[in-house]
């Protein structure tokens, strides 16, 4: 249950301005079409996180459990550094429905667009240090939903009114705290 609350919790703060959620403000104003907007972020998290997940495990199976400690203690430090650099959306973001439809268009948008991402990295290290695939994948994707959903059905409405620096810091210490978690509790 811990692995799916913080997954959940961490992942939902954040998502909180990053590029994920700046597609998802783009997309809901481009289409105009929330639902199959948000069945697409859905879909697409729950594979990339799934893909995250499995590469978590994978390397906390590979990796010797001292090491893996100090791994995952210097990861969350970073992650907690990165939480502070605001996102941008890349230009070269724009997804075009064509062929695909809205669903199919904001699906590929946005498993491409959390390749790499904050929240796909933490999701590797959540994976890896709870030793949990499936409480982690729900969790992060239930974080992304909860991020997200809003984004797409409310959109600019509340995009400014967010304290996101506020939010990020908290982000950022919620890393920290993993990290000496993660070398103090092995």
């Amino acid at each position: 249950m811990e692995a799916f609350l913080v997954s959940t919790g961490l992942v939902a703060l954040a998502e909180i301005g990053d590029k994920t959620q700046l597609l998802s403000f783009m997309l809901a104003a481009r289409y105009k079409r929330p639902w199959p907007i948000c069945w697409g972020i859905l879909v697409a998290t729950a594979a990339n996180h799934a893909m995250a997940s499995a590469v978590g495990a994978w390397v906390a199976d590979l990796v010797a459990p001292t090491t893996l400690r100090w791994i995952l203690a210097a990861s969350f430090v970073a992650m907690a550094v990165w939480m502070l650099i605001p996102d941008k959306l890349d230009d070269d973001t724009q997804p075009s429905a064509g062929r695909l439809g809205v669903f199919g268009a904001t699906t590929l948008a946005f498993f491409l667009a959390e390749m790499g991402d904050k929240t796909q990295i933490a999701t590797v290290a959540m994976a890896a240090r709870f030793d949990a695939f499936l409480p982690v994948v729900l969790g992060t994707t239930l974080g992304m939903m909860i991020a997200n959903v809003p984004a797409v059905l409310l959109g600019d409405r509340i995009a400014h009114r967010l304290p996101v620096r506020a939010i990020h810091a908290t982000a950022a210490a919620i890393f920290v705290a993993l990290a000496i978690a993660a070398v103090v509790t092995g």
